[in-house]
């Protein structure tokens, strides 16, 4: 019989706090964690605005001996770094008390732009004093002795498992998933499957990623389907709303502790939820198709129906296209408008947090249990024909059922569905 799985710990850094009760206090005010970008000054961009951590200090959650190592770390490293020391507290689980070769590290991860104090000086020296020149004679002989010693480790998306394998010497399975949005969904995933196969006791998981770097911001800006609403920065991420312009970029961490229910047990760690069955894929023609398929395969998985389900914690772009696109996939499998489903979309409260956002928006779900009740989408007004979904929106809602769904998709065509359920 394979191991049951369950979440015994929840590490978030969010915009809209830097620990799971924050969180949660600001979801009930209803705050936004969107505003007016502060990191740098984005007057040149298009797109201003985003969902940002502003009171971020690495050094307050690693111990001292640790912080020397913060210097090789990008931002979305430090991110996932401070959220697993979070989470292992959360779940009073002390990775020094579990065998080293049991404990597993899957993160997901996004694409890491470097800093431009690191770039800067390296770039000038091959410039020749010309605009979008670049001698690369030059580059070879100047510019890469210019450039910091240990600089790419500092961007490589698998230093985010690395660093933590390397505190919490987790010598298990391990791996990093850069699959964009659906990173960290795809890495709970496999987080999962490795525990069931009996391969692990206890699995670290979830992801990091920020896009708020200048360099980052100038690719979203010129590719990405980006929002415009710069003048009101806490209505601009509207999920399935038919007045959605486009997405707000973030950054953020959610790392989870899972364990066999039998470890967790044991110890007699309190339990947010089971985690009981998931499914991925890839929707090349974004039509829906596959996605239902996806959330077909998860609720077999799970040994479940559609009408098991309680509330779909939905991806929820807030663009044209990946909305429609989620919301056929949903609609196909739980009916058009089925006011017995609600669809809540956490990206309304913080924006997009890349390789982060999936694993985040489910602790909500999580937390909704513990409370009693899921919060609403917020800024959803009118109703989208191209979105037969039912949105949870100016209402709270209580959950009444064991089983939610969460789907993540990625711009690609990647798809990820996770059913959890509450523990009795």
């Amino acid at each position: 019989m394979e191991p049951r799985v369950v979440i015994t710990g929840i590490g978030l850094l969010t915009p809209l706090g830097l620990k799971h009760e924050v969180v949660w206090q600001n979801l009930q005010a209803g705050r936004s964690g969107v505003r007016r970008i502060q990191a740098f000054d984005p007057s040149a961009l298009p797109t201003q605005i985003a969902g940002e951590i502003t009171d971020f200090d690495a050094k307050d959650f690693v111990d001292r001996k640790d912080r020397k190592a913060l210097k090789v770390m990008s931002r979305p490293i430090q991110l996932a770094v401070c959220a697993t020391n979070v989470a292992l507290q959360d779940a009073t689980l002390n990775p020094a008390q579990v065998d080293p070769t049991r404990l597993g590290v899957v993160y997901g991860a996004g694409l890491i732009a470097s800093e431009l104090e690191e770039l800067g000086p390296a770039a000038k020296l091959t410039t020749n004093g010309q605009p979008y020149f670049v001698d690369l004679e030059k580059w070879g002989r100047e510019g890469l002795a210019a450039m910091p010693p240990l600089w790419m480790l500092k961007y490589l998306p698998n230093m985010l498992a690395c660093h933590v394998s390397i505190l919490h010497n987790a010598q298990g399975p391990n791996n990093s998933i850069t699959q964009g949005d659906a990173a960290s969904l795809l890495a709970l995933g496999e987080a999962w499957r490795i525990l069931r196969r009996g391969l692990a006791d206890v699995m670290l998981t979830g992801g990091g990623d920020s896009r708020l770097n200048p360099l980052s911001m100038s690719r979203l800006c010129l590719f990405a389907p980006l929002t415009r609403r710069n003048e009101a920065p806490e209505e601009a991420s509207r999920p399935f709303d038919r007045e959605r312009d486009g997405l707000v970029p973030g950054e953020g961490a959610a790392i989870f502790v899972l364990e066999t229910s039998e470890h967790a047990q044991r110890r007699g760690a309190k339990i947010y939820g089971e985690v009981v069955g998931f499914a991925s894929g890839f929707d090349s023609r974004r039509s829906g198709a596959v996605l239902a398929q996806v959330i077909d395969q998860a609720l077999k998985s799970a040994g479940v129906r559609a009408e098991a389900i309680d509330h779909i914690n939905a991806h929820g772009y807030s663009t044209p296209k990946e909305d429609a696109w989620e919301a056929a996939g949903l609609a196909e499998v739980f009916g058009r408008n089925n006011s017995r489903v609600p669809v809540f979309a956490a990206k309304s409260y913080w924006g997009n947090l890349g390789a982060a956002g999936s694993v985040a928006e489910l602790a909500i779900s999580l937390l909704a249990w513990r409370h009693g009740l899921l919060p609403p989408t917020r800024n959803y007004r009118q109703a989208d024909p191209q979105c037969p979904v039912h949105v949870l929106a100016g209402r709270w809602h209580e959950p009444h059922k064991d089983y939610f769904l969460k789907v993540a998709i990625g711009e690609r065509g990647h798809c990820a569905a996770a059913v959890i359920r509450r523990w009795r």
